[in-house]
């Protein structure tokens, strides 16, 4: 299999998985403003949508949305535990954290990398984002994860849009138990590994 990711974007959530599942993978590396990759190809010849990440298949299928990414390798190595089992209530209900995370964290911080955005429209932005928060805080005042006790791809996803808040000079200290939460997943040795890897992965 093949990832193409970009550094700081949600391609870490699936490359996390990967280091948790160790199957077999390599990493190519896109330039989000050229679109060219490391290996010196189109990265639109491969996502036609521009933004990562992306996984390639062995047989040459490819996977474009993180949250189905996540939950097809967490699937390929049942014994991980990072998803619980296709047609259980507990894999809706991961899917409901997926879809959260997707369309109210990932999808609100976006605007936010604009550093042109008028201060108005980003306090906006944030006010909508810190509500979001106080869910998800509440949430982690009773569980160590987001399904509960163990780590899934949920908690990787979380994990990756949660660490984009450094950019945006919002302290996650606000929310003290997302606060204990980074600091604890931020330990974990796929999550050391991904973050290495991709930090030196050589440039375009």
């Amino acid at each position: 299999m093949k990832l193409y990711f970009a550094p700081n974007t949600c391609s870490l959530s699936p490359h996390i998985v990967l280091q948790e599942t160790e199957l077999p993978h390599e990493l190519v590396r896109v330039d989000m403003q050229s679109k060219m990759m490391s290996d010196g190809g189109d990265y639109r010849k491969i996502n036609p949508k521009g933004y990562v990440a992306a996984l390639m298949l062995d047989d040459g299928n490819i996977l474009t949305e993180g949250a189905a990414i996540v939950q097809y390798l967490a699937d390929q190595a049942p014994e991980s535990g990072l998803a619980p089992k296709p047609g259980t209530f507990e894999r809706v209900r991961l899917q409901e954290w997926l879809n959260f995370i997707t369309g109210e964290i990932h999808t609100g911080s976006a605007p936010l990398f604009n550093k042109a955005l008028p201060e108005d429209v980003k306090s906006h932005f944030k006010t909508r984002l810190f509500a979001r928060f106080d869910f998800v805080e509440n949430h982690l005042a009773d569980n160590a994860c987001l399904m509960g006790a163990n780590f899934t791809v949920a908690d990787a996803y979380l994990f990756t849009v949660l660490d984009w808040m450094r950019f945006f000079e919002i302290d996650l200290k606000t929310w003290p138990h997302i606060r204990a939460y980074m600091d604890q997943i931020a330990l974990r040795p796929s999550v050391v590994t991904a973050r290495k890897c991709e930090a030196q992965f050589p440039g375009i």
